[in-house]
Order: structure tokens, then sequence, then C-alpha cells
């Protein structure tokens, strides 16, 4: 297991956030004695425009985007290009058979094809994807994150070689992924679903991926889903990512994954179980 991190993400703050610098820094002073890290690779930023429009790229930058969910900064463009930069750094690791987990931030599963939302600016698995799928034939992206990722259905709705699959609760932000459209295969749960009522359900979600048979596994991992989290109802506990690792890794294909939400102190706990649960079967 090798992890991709920078302390340069650290500098996306803003006082009263939920998605503040310290979420990261605690998960990796927690993990840096047990895993190898490594920093992002250098990209070319114009790897943007296969997955956004070059008007979405240039508001990031500029600042002229209107989302108060999605703060910006002077810095947060090539903050935000660093978090990309890791996930596409992951994929390379995966295809060479080994596990990695880009523990970057800001997050990425909300920002669509043509506007940030939801603390995301670009969409690091999306970007990820569309840069493994020039080197496999297919991929799957798993989210368990908490919120649905409607950036992720956005971009790759109707796409044949990549099929999308979403546990996360319903109601709550952003309101979408209430049912399941062509590619993209959506499980929204009840707040308070706790691990007894959650796993049958990821069970189902991984019997599609199977059925897929995918020549790769993009993970957006959120850890929103905890009991408890601030910012949702569902009731997983710490274990239960374990469990999830352990499924997904469990479909013997490549597989890398990206962090997207999970805002309670104990999120370097949810990381390091789920963590746990990739390395228990290899692939």
């Amino acid at each position: 297991m090798k992890i991709i991190y920078s302390s340069a993400c650290l500098g996306y703050q803003q006082p009263g956030h939920p998605e503040s610098p310290q979420r990261v820094q605690s998960t990796y002073e927690h993990l840096k004695d047990l895993y190898p890290f490594l920093a992002p690779e250098e990209i070319d930023e114009n790897i943007l425009q296969t997955v956004h429009t070059g008007e979405h790229v240039d508001s990031v930058r500029t600042g002229s985007y209107h989302d108060v969910d999605t703060p910006y900064f002077n810095n947060i463009f090539d903050i935000a290009l660093l978090s990309v930069a890791a996930s596409l750094t992951a994929v390379n690791i995966a295809l060479e058979g080994e596990l990695v987990f880009s523990l970057m931030r800001p997050p990425g599963h909300h920002a669509k094809k043509d506007s940030p939302g939801g603390f995301c600016y670009f969409n690091n698995i999306a970007i990820a994807t569309t840069y493994a799928l020039s080197k496999v034939r297919s991929v799957a992206i798993i989210d368990f994150d908490a919120h649905h990722g409607n950036g992720t259905q956005d971009i790759f709705l109707g796409h044949d070689r990549v099929l999308y699959l979403s546990t996360h609760q319903s109601p709550l932000y952003p309101g979408t992924g209430i049912q399941s459209e062509q590619n993209c295969r959506n499980y929204p749960l009840p707040a308070g679903t706790d691990e007894k009522s959650y796993i049958p359900v990821f069970k189902q979600l991984l019997n599609e991926v199977h059925d897929f048979n995918p020549d790769m596994i993009a993970v957006s991992a959120g850890f929103d889903a905890y009991r408890g989290d601030p910012l949702t109802g569902m009731n997983l506990d710490i274990a239960t990512f374990e469990k999830i690792g352990s499924m997904i890794v469990g479909l013997g294909k490549p597989v890398f994954a990206v962090l997207e939400g999970g805002y309670a102190s104990e999120l370097k706990q949810c990381v390091h179980s789920f963590l746990r649960g990739l390395e228990s079967i290899q692939p």
C-alpha cells in the first residue's frame, strides 16, 4: 500500500469551513509511520480539459464561479491541480499492481463538467478515470461517500466504458442519485443506515461491478457515512470501512482510491480501517 500526499494541500482553508486542513493533517500524522508516502507527480494542466470545459477551468483560476460552499483563494487553482495530480499518480501505481490511496484535498466528486460545487473544484476521480481509459478497456467507479457524486455522474452518464456506482444518504445534498440512470447505478439509503443494512446493499453493488468485469476499479472514498460525522446522518462504524475495503479488493482487480468527504475527528481511524481492508486480500 502506498499513499500519495503533499502538505501543500493544507493551504486550502477557511475558518469554520468543515473541509478543514486538520482532517487530512491528522490522518497523515496517524498513518505516516505505517505506510510509504509519495508526492504527486507533476502534470500538465491541460489534462483538466479531458473532463472539464475551458470556461470551468478558467473560473477556478480566476474565482469567477459562484458557489458559497466552495471558497475561492488566490492559490486554490494550484492546490486543486495538485489533488488531481495525486489521483493520476495513483492510477500509475495501480497499473503496476500495487494498492494506492490519495490522501489529498480538495475532494472532487461534486465538480461537474462546467461547474465546481460541494467543496470540489476539479473532479479528481473523473480525470483519473479518463486517464486510465487511455491505458485500459474499462473502469468501474465505486463511490461510498454519504453524498451522491453528482459531478461524476454528470461527466460519465452514458459512457459505455465506465460504470459508476454510488451508495449515499438520501435525502441529502446534492439531492441527486435518487434512481439509477443508464451506466450510473445509484443506491440511495435512508439516514440511520447501519452496517447490518448497508453491507447487503454494498454486495448488490459489487455484483454489478463483477458483471461489468472492468479492468480497473476507481474508488471515491468518502468517510462521512461514519456515525459520528457532523454533516450526515448515516450510522456506519469505523470497522465497517475495513469490510468495504476488503470486499472491493476481493473482486481481484487493480484498485486505486482517492479521498472524498469525511468530517468527523475519527476520519484518521476510518481511513486506516479502509486501508486495512484493502490490504486484507492482495489482488
